[in-house]
């Protein structure tokens, strides 16, 4: 009987750094570090490091784009031209600008 509570608590001890990062996004990799290097000393005391050190807040990098409207260009030889021209000063072609269809009230 009490080499059943010895071995219980020597497993628990040897598994505590498992035990503590059981949590951790990283749990399988100190499992597996604790189960196979734990009988060492620098692989037991590694592991349970690991465990109990701070993974930090992940915070989400937003960047917003500075997207500014294309200046309008020729169809024909992409110039860029402006909004009252009706021909590109490059080539000459018909700028056929879409007309808008506002009903006036």
């Amino acid at each position: 009987m009490e080499f059943l509570i010895f071995s219980t608590l020597a497993a628990a001890f040897y598994f505590l750094p498992s035990i503590i990062g059981l949590r951790k996004r990283n749990a399988g990799a100190i499992f597996v570090l604790n189960l196979f290097l734990g009988w060492t000393v620098i692989g037991w005391v590694v592991s349970l490091v690991w465990a109990l050190t701070n993974e930090g807040v992940v915070t989400p990098i937003v960047v917003q784009a500075n997207i500014q409207p294309s200046p309008p260009v020729c169809s024909t030889c992409h110039a860029p031209v402006r909004a009252s021209d009706v021909f590109c000063t490059r080539c000459g072609n018909k700028i056929g600008w879409p007309v808008s269809q506002r009903t006036l009230a």
